[in-house]
C-alpha cells in the first residue's frame, strides 16, 4: 500500500477535515483573527515576502499534518506497529501550532507557553523571523510520511 490510498475516498475527506480543524486550531491558538485586523491597517509597513511565505509553509504544514494523520491511522489498522511513525507526525503536528500562522505577528503556542513563566520570547529574535521553524516542521513531517510509507504491510 502506498500513500495513495489517502487521496481516495473516503480518506480524502478525513485529510480535507483534518486540515481544516488543524488551521482553525492554528488561528484561533495564535491569535491570528486578530492579526488580520491590523494587517490592514499596518499594510504599508508589513514585510509582504515574509508574511506570505509564512502563511504559505503553515498551510504547507497543515496538509502534511492531515496526510500524516490519515495515513498513520490506515497503517495503524492495517499493521498496528508504527509508533515511531505516528510520534513524528504528533511532533509535527505541535510543532505547527507552536509556531502559529505568522511567526512574526501573533503569539504562537510557544510564545504563551513562556509567558506563564515570566518569559518573553518571540520568534523575531531568530535569524528568518522563525520561518526556521516552520521549515523545520515540514522536514519533520515529510521525514514521518517517508517513515511510515516505508514501513511493511503485516501479511496474513
Amino acid at each position: 500500500m502506498n500513500l495513495k490510498i489517502v487521496f481516495k475516498k473516503p480518506h480524502i475527506y478525513q485529510v480535507i477535515g483534518i486540515f481544516l480543524i488543524y488551521i482553525l486550531l492554528n488561528i484561533w491558538l495564535s491569535g491570528f483573527y486578530n492579526t488580520i485586523k491590523l494587517i490592514i491597517i499596518y499594510a504599508s509597513t508589513i514585510n509582504w515576502f515574509e508574511l506570505i511565505i509564512s502563511i504559505i509553509l503553515t498551510l504547507t504544514i497543515g496538509v502534511l499534518v492531515s496526510v500524516n494523520s490519515v495515513y498513520a491511522y490506515i497503517k495503524y489498522k492495517e499493521r498496528k506497529k508504527c509508533l515511531n511513525e505516528a510520534t513524528m507526525a504528533v511532533a509535527g503536528g505541535i510543532g505547527g501550532l507552536i509556531v502559529g500562522v505568522c511567526p512574526l505577528c501573533v503569539t504562537g503556542l510557544f510564545p504563551l507557553i513562556f509567558s506563564f513563566f515570566g518569559i518573553g520570547f518571540s520568534f523575531a529574535s531568530l535569524p528568518l523571523k522563525g520561518i526556521e521553524v516552520q521549515i523545520l516542521v515540514i522536514i519533520i513531517l515529510l521525514i514521518s510520511l517517508f517513515m511510515l510509507n516505508k514501513t511493511k504491510e503485516k501479511r496474513i
